[in-house]
């Protein structure tokens, strides 16, 4: 059974729905059946790659959101975080452009590291505040799982896995995703959000009994997702 998830590094509940995902995969017993492949998103493509914004600046300069609301905005995710098992660290978060991370996704892809590299990027934007838009630091998380540290600065730095990235980010934009997390469960059902655990587990427990229609949402709701104007809870 394969499962896409489109997903941006700056995502919390990106971060928030890949845990609880590979929770309630860990609890079936068919989860050594189940393909992962991350697929690109940007939340915003027009932020300056040679640029960083810390957390708040962003929300207040960028969606035009007050520094209070932010703040509390920020606070309510941290929590949701807690419940995930992620410790946020939205203070130290620098905010900038994510497409030579989703390159660097792609290098990951072709060994079999995708989940691995996602997992990296996720940390090193929201725990260890590093810069995810600056190569050196990309290389530096290629090194960390084993790759090659020339060629993935020929991936980040090059245009050589372009098209992979914006061919993801076509895709989605196809199939009518406006936000992520995205799941795509065996090319039959759709989950969106950083749904609970337990929908989840149900979910996939579905599609791998069933065949329905393509792209059938079965979350029964709208979870916690960002999309281009923001995040909601």
């Amino acid at each position: 059974m394969k499962i896409e998830i489109w997903s941006d590094v700056m995502c919390p509940f990106c971060y928030i729905g890949k845990n609880n995902f590979e929770e309630a995969l860990n609890k079936l017993p068919f989860k050594d059946e189940v393909q992962v492949e991350w697929k690109s998103f940007q939340l915003d493509p027009s932020l300056d790659p040679k640029q960083t914004q810390n957390t708040i600046e962003y929300f207040r300069e960028k969606k035009g959101f007050p520094e209070a609301q932010a703040t509390q905005m920020i606070s309510q995710v941290a929590q949701m975080g807690k419940g995930a098992g992620i410790d946020f660290n939205f203070e130290k978060a620098l905010i900038t452009n994510t497409f030579s991370a989703h390159k660097l996704l792609h290098l990951a892809k072709k060994y079999n590291k995708s989940n691995e590299m996602e997992e990296a990027l996720f940390i090193a934007h929201f725990i260890d505040g590093k810069n995810v838009g600056d190569p050196e630091v990309l290389v530096s998380l290629a090194e960390s799982l084993d790759l090659d540290k020339e060629e993935a600065r020929q991936a980040v730095t090059t245009d050589q896995w372009n098209n992979e990235v914006n061919q993801d980010i076509l895709e989605a934009r196809n199939n009518g995703v406006s936000g992520v997390p995205f799941f795509v469960l065996n090319g039959k059902y759709a989950v969106s959000g950083a749904q609970p655990v337990e929908a989840f587990e149900e979910a996939l427990q579905q599609t791998y009994k069933e065949t329905v229609s393509p792209f059938k949402d079965i979350s029964g709701s709208s979870g916690a997702s960002c999309d281009a104007d923001g995040c909601s809870i």
